[in-house]
């Protein structure tokens, strides 16, 4: 009888902060064979140098299981035809098929190209979100910040990048909410995938037959049919769902947090308060402190090797707990404290290497927006309930705040 895994730490006792098993693992054993909480069986990476390598490592391949649904959802179907897999998409492609793909889109996601086609439309739309805050607050009742603002801004951005009509913003949302809670059976979450499939499906076939559509889809079709380019349809339904969910659910997650980081953090919020200029490191520092990714992102050995003087086999599941490697004491000083002083060359939020997050640089945007403006239109803002009662999402793949009710 096989000796029984231990589970992945999972249970937060601090809103803010990783499991604090991570602590104790990172020191002791940094990579360990554990149960994942689907049931699935692998290696977890706590520290940050190790999780650089497994995110960098060509002998470590993107075509991996789903650690986040049980085996036997994975490989079997049989007892729910509903249940079948959603297609991957180019992030969990190896070179040099991955590369073929991204250098298509990479160029709409540089910091240029973000400052001159979206900045001017996320600040016009952050400052008419304020305005509406300012405007529900003045009957003296709280008001939600993911209602107003943390939702609403990240899908606008989405929607205006992608030509995505922002009146579908509650549908595509919840359908992202269901294909991204680990609560649910797979079965349950793929059909929040196929919804956006056949959505996105649907808003190709408009955009193809429409020679005046706007946004990045059209973009790509008029671009595919110039040039002759990789792009097929299911190409493009694959690059839009992954964009749509991926686009606006990370940065609503990360605007929640840091929003209550600040408002349980008097010392750093008044240092932005005193110095806007701090809001770039700020946001890098926020970043690494709250890595929303809360279950980690994995790879699979495509041969044997080692990794921090661990063996790994071909065909092993390897999972870095980017939370953990974030707050690894051997690459920050005082890691569970953010400080907006702090001289980071790199973190492990955006992942790491030729897989690193795309849309990196539209979150900073928004990120680097929000906070400053925020806190300086209203300078009393608090909570207006217990930390205690702030309602987190604990089962979405990102951590995040479902709900925050705020005072002025």
């Amino acid at each position: 009888m096989g000796v029984e895994l231990p589970a992945m730490p999972v249970e937060r006792t601090r809103l803010l902060d990783p499991p604090l098993e991570y602590d104790q693992l990172r020191e002791e054993q940094p990579i360990v064979r554990v149960r994942f909480p689907s049931g699935r069986a692998g290696w977890l990476v706590t520290r940050f140098e190790e999780g650089s390598q497994v995110f960098s490592d060509p002998r470590m391949s993107a075509k991996r299981p789903r650690h986040d649904v049980p085996p036997e959802e994975d490989d079997d179907h049989s007892s729910n035809e509903t249940a079948e897999t959603i297609d991957p998409t180019f992030v969990m492609m190896d070179e040099p098929d991955h590369g073929a793909y991204r250098r298509l889109l990479a160029g709409r996601f540089t910091p240029k190209s973000v400052q001159a086609k979206l900045q001017p439309y996320i600040d016009r739309i952050v400052t008419e979100h304020l305005d509406a805050i300012e405007a529900a607050g003045a009957t003296g009742e709280p008001v939600d910040l993911i209602e107003h603002l943390a939702l609403p801004i990240p899908c606008l951005v989405i929607c205006e990048l992608l030509g995505v009509p922002y009146a579908d913003r509650d549908k595509f949302h919840h359908a992202t909410e269901v294909m991204m809670d680990v609560s649910k059976s797979r079965a349950e979450r793929d059909e929040g995938g196929r919804w956006l499939q056949n959505y996105i499906t649907g808003l190709v076939a408009d955009k193809r037959s429409d020679p005046e559509s706007t946004g990045l889809l059209a973009d790509l079709i008029r671009t595919s049919e110039q040039d002759g380019s990789i792009l097929t349809d299911k190409d493009l339904i694959d690059i839009g769902v992954l964009l749509l969910f991926a686009g606006h659910d990370t940065t609503m997650a990360m605007i929640g947090l840091s929003v209550l980081t600040l408002l349980t953090h008097p010392k750093q919020r008044q240092d932005l308060a005193d110095h806007p200029d701090k809001v770039g490191p700020a946001v890098e520092e926020l970043l690494r402190y709250l890595t929303i990714v809360q279950f980690g992102l994995g790879r699979t050995a495509k041969e044997d090797l080692e990794i921090g003087g661990q063996a790994i086999a071909k065909g092993d599941l390897v999972v870095v707990a980017m939370p953990a490697a974030n707050r690894d004491p051997r690459a920050f000083d005082n890691p569970d404290e953010p400080d907006f002083d702090r001289k980071i060359t790199r973190h492990l939020a955006f992942g790491y290497g030729v897989h690193q997050c795309l849309g990196q640089n539209v979150a900073r945007a928004e990120l680097k927006t929000i906070l400053p403006r925020l806190f300086q239109r209203f300078p009393g803002l608090k909570l207006a309930t217990p930390l205690e009662e702030v309602e987190m999402d604990t089962y979405g793949t990102n951590y995040g705040v479902r709900k925050m009710l705020v005072t002025w």
